[in-house]
């Protein structure tokens, strides 16, 4: 159950970090580790291309230092869902702290 949570919080980082610029595996995995989630690429490949299929990400190659690299840029569906997601995520984070800090 708790790696549900995370990988639930690893998508809402992947949409976020999209959101602001496209991204690829490689930065991805160590601005996730940053946060404390030490993926592995076997991990975090499934994640991304499970948010391609649904339409949150889009994909496209670009060549640096002789190689093509795999970049995924948020889609307008993507950022649909990371607009409801900070709802959802607001409405939690104030009703667990307020609760925690109540005791």
């Amino acid at each position: 159950m708790i790696k549900d949570f995370f990988l639930g919080f690893i998508r809402i980082h992947i949409l976020f970090h999209a959101s602001q610029a496209p991204v690829y595996g490689a930065e991805l995995t160590r601005e996730l580790a940053r946060h404390g989630y030490n993926i592995s690429p076997g991990t975090l490949y499934p994640v991304l291309h499970s948010l391609e299929e649904q339409g949150l990400l889009r994909t496209y190659g670009e060549v640096v230092e002789g190689k093509v690299r795999k970049y995924y840029a948020i889609t307008r569906r993507g950022r649909e869902a990371l607009t409801e997601a900070r709802k959802k995520i607001k409405e939690l984070v104030d009703e667990v702290m307020v609760n925690e800090n109540d005791k």
